[in-house]
């Protein structure tokens, strides 16, 4: 007898049918990209940014004058990296096999000579590179590539690209952004979508006046997926798979996970797992545990990269603290000076930890919070 699959996903961007919600969130960047508005996505880690991009390319794939081009900055280092990898994909998204993408390369450039390489499956493995020195000599007309292909095939083409903040590492970063925002804010004919997992830093790219790219775009910021939301969801993954949960539990388990992404489908993950027909209250606790347990080797990480004083306030914040300069909490929690204290609460957040809301502050990750208070804390 086949296993079932779980019906569950987290860990990578989710296909159409796991995707929850984020209704106006849709309309609200599809409309951006055929209009023409940039888009910077925030929010914090694993809050779906990249599903809810890939989710919109998904539903659009039949407008054919639309191509999307998708490029991940992780493992980019440096400009010559990014201009590779730019016009490596941006020739893939607007050409359909390898005889056009050789012939597109070709086309495009005036003055630069690209080498291709083809992998051993030349549908999918195609590369362009440049001789150094020519790169440098000719950087703009790589970087005005997306405009340049979306004119000659009269379509609106959808830059999209993860982990943008990674440019912040490039030798000499901020002249880079200056002048990729000078090339990339006349083009009439591209969108480009900029997103990445460190909001810190995206923050400081995008919304700090002295940064070339203040003003590039419209900025969403992505909010949690609500409760409700969540409930429908949960008891009809189950229900596809010959399994049921009450809309309480499903409520329970969605609730919990603050409605992140990420944890409401581990949780829904696990309570599935250990389900044979009907999930039952009893479970909740014994998969909450099984899933702390399981990103119980991050959340150490977390913890051993902060200081003493660091690790108090986090303490104190769990506690429900919120006058955390005042003397009382400064001496219950051995938090230091006032200075220290506000100098730690911008580290914190500057490490997307915690956030500040309009009364208080909370932590961003809930199942971090969770552990820290059940097994750090012994709480």
């Amino acid at each position: 007898m086949e296993e079932l699959k779980s019906p569950f996903l987290f860990g990578k961007t989710v296909e159409c049918e796991e995707f929850v919600n984020r209704t106006n969130d849709i309309k609200h960047l599809w409309l951006n990209m055929i209009s023409g508005i940039n888009t910077v996505l925030i929010s914090p880690r694993r809050w779906g940014k990249s599903s809810l991009v890939k989710h919109v390319a998904q539903l659009k794939t039949s407008d054919k004058q639309v191509k999307w081009c998708f490029i991940d900055m992780f493992s980019i280092r440096n400009e010559e990296d990014f201009c590779k990898k730019l016009s490596s994909e941006v020739i893939k998204a607007t050409s359909t096999k390898w005889e056009e993408w050789v012939k597109t390369a070709k086309d495009f450039f005036k003055h630069l000579i690209p080498k291709i390489t083809l992998g051993a499956d030349p549908i999918t493995d195609f590369s362009v590179t440049f001789e150094l020195e020519e790169l440098k000599k000719h950087k703009e007309e790589i970087l005005n590539l997306p405009e340049t292909a979306a004119k000659k095939q009269n379509i609106r083409l959808v830059v999209c690209i993860d982990e943008f903040q990674n440019i912040h590492n490039f030798k000499e970063a901020e002249e880079f952004e200056k002048f990729l925002r000078s090339v990339w804010q006349y083009h009439q004919n591209v969108s480009y979508c900029l997103y990445g997992s460190k909001r810190h830093l995206m923050s400081d790219i995008f919304n700090r006046r002295n940064r070339a790219f203040y003003l590039f775009g419209d900025i969403m910021l992505l909010d949690k997926i609500a409760v409700e939301h969540w409930e429908p969801f949960i008891i009809e993954r189950f229900r596809k798979t010959g399994k049921a949960i009450s809309e309480t539990l499903a409520n329970q388990i969605a609730t919990i996970m603050k409605g992140h992404p990420y944890y409401v489908q581990q949780y829904a993950h696990y309570v599935w797992e250990y389900t044979s027909t009907t999930a039952t209250e009893t479970l909740l606790p014994v998969c909450l545990e099984r899933m702390l347990e399981v990103n119980q080797i991050l959340y150490q990480r977390e913890i051993e990269d902060l200081t003493g004083t660091q690790i108090n306030l986090l303490e104190a914040i769990v506690r429900g603290e919120t006058q955390f300069t005042s003397i009382k909490t400064m001496t219950d929690y051995c938090l230091g000076t006032p200075h220290n204290v506000l100098k730690n609460l911008k580290k914190l957040q500057h490490l997307d930890i915690i956030e500040k809301t309009k009364d208080k502050t909370v932590f961003l990750d809930p199942a971090f919070e969770l552990w820290f208070k059940m097994y750090y804390l012994k709480s």
